[in-house]
């Protein structure tokens, strides 16, 4: 379990390190072509991937250096619920992919959270 969650941890971080970056970053090439990106305001989507970025350190560090632990724990809780978000917004737009898309990056996020708080965590 320890190997699967460290797995998923690492695939997780890489996609929302890229996801963080290009909101944060990047948001004016890749918002012309999809209409959700004008749910919000330039700034919550500037400020929603400075957070994906401190959560993708989250994911990691805590853990890999037995330092607060749990913040690896709250990391994958704030994503999840990020998600949550984000299957709203495309929900609104009517945008089907995406809307599986986050429902599946949003449980897997819970899972983490789930098996770092209960199924296997680093003491």
């Amino acid at each position: 379990m320890n190997l699967l969650l460290w797995i998923l941890q690492g695939l997780a971080a890489l996609m929302y390190g890229a996801s963080g970056v290009m909101k944060a970053f990047l948001f004016d090439q890749v918002s012309k072509d999809v209409p959700s990106f004008g749910a919000l305001p330039r700034a919550v989507w500037f400020g929603l991937g400075l957070l994906e970025l401190v959560c993708t350190v989250g994911l990691i560090v805590p853990s890999a250096l037995r330092w607060q632990p749990m913040l690896t724990v709250v990391a994958a809780s704030i994503l999840a619920a990020e998600s949550l978000l984000f299957v709203w917004v495309h929900v609104k737009y009517r945008e089907v992919p995406p809307i599986v898309m986050c429902l599946v990056l949003g449980l897997l996020m819970a899972f983490i959270a789930y098996g770092r708080a209960v199924l296997q965590p680093i003491v």
